[in-house]
């Protein structure tokens, strides 16, 4: 956040975003070892980590920079698919397509680039 001067993490869940501040450092140790993250549009782009089951197993995760709009995609789909307590099949599904989506997405990209 470029007018609070800090960094923003956020969680999606089927009450909306719930936010978290790490620290600078954490960041700064992140940024080290990603300089792509170095070019982010502050207010703009962020980076959206995969961390749900199908993504744990392959590489510890998955890492997208995004436009901010994608995320907030992401909490909208989670908040009007999820159902009862474990969110139901369909919100799982849906994230999986997601998930798909901008991996196919950044795949297209890099080849055109």
């Amino acid at each position: 956040s470029s007018v609070e001067a800090r960094i923003l993490a956020f969680y999606p869940g089927p009450a909306g975003a719930t936010e978290s501040a790490p620290s600078l450092t954490a960041w700064e140790e992140i940024v080290e070892q990603n300089q792509i993250l170095n070019g982010m549009e502050p207010d703009v782009e962020a980076l959206l980590a995969n961390r749900i089951e199908r993504a744990r197993t392959a590489d510890s995760g998955e890492y997208y920079l995004v436009p901010i709009d994608k995320c907030y995609e992401l909490v909208g789909l989670i908040r009007s698919h999820w159902r009862g307590f474990s969110g139901g099949v369909d919100v799982w599904k849906q994230i999986g397509l997601f998930f798909d989506e901008l991996k196919t997405r950044a795949k297209w990209e890099s080849a055109h680039a």
